[in-house]
């Protein structure tokens, strides 16, 4: 796990579009977010993506492994909420079985679903973590709103679609970035 402080900045205090990627923490999937540690941080709320995130982008319904990493997370008296940039069908069947509010279409990174979001769990944003697999649109967005933001790896990229694809292209630029100012460790390359 690798954590990151806020305000990466230049030598003039101007913090980097690239710098504006880097999550406050990396895991490589929601399974290894220390939960205990996180709450102790403060917080209260976790807006989560779904595809790639939760679960693979073709995988409609929630594992069981999810399941109980969910029944964990509102034991310790989280409150959740997905934000997803997929339409309602798909995000309203994977999210009404399991009784979480969620936010389709959300243009990710754009800060109304965040700010919508924030409603839905009616906490403030220095107590709410947001649980994503892109930088260009779960990070970027999360931090633009002033959320602890953490970064998965994705868990089926060969399902990505081309949007996706594209932010995967950027993705690869901003890391290429980020390990030359010495920002992102080696031994994380994806």
């Amino acid at each position: 796990m690798v954590w990151y402080s806020f305000g990466y900045s230049d030598s003039r205090g101007v913090e980097t579009m690239f710098e504006r990627l880097l999550p406050h923490m990396r895991v490589k999937t929601i399974y290894d977010i220390d939960l205990h540690a996180l709450k102790e941080q403060g917080m209260k709320g976790i807006i989560t993506d779904l595809d790639n995130t939760l679960v693979g982008a073709k995988v409609p319904l929630a594992t069981p492994e999810l399941v109980k990493w969910l029944d964990v997370v509102r034991d310790l008296g989280f409150k959740v909420v997905i934000v997803s940039n997929n339409n309602e069908t798909r995000v309203s069947k994977f999210a009404v079985p399991l009784n979480i509010p969620f936010i389709h279409a959300a243009r990710k990174p754009w800060n109304r679903a965040f700010k919508s979001a924030l409603v839905v769990l009616d906490l403030p944003a220095e107590q709410t973590a947001v649980i994503g697999d892109q930088m260009m649109t779960d990070v970027l967005g999360g931090k633009r709103m002033g959320l602890f933001t953490i970064l998965v790896h994705a868990i089926s990229p060969a399902d990505e679609g081309i949007m996706t694809r594209f932010n995967r292209l950027l993705e690869r630029v901003a890391l290429s970035r980020l390990r030359k100012k010495g920002l992102w460790p080696e031994e994380d390359r994806k």
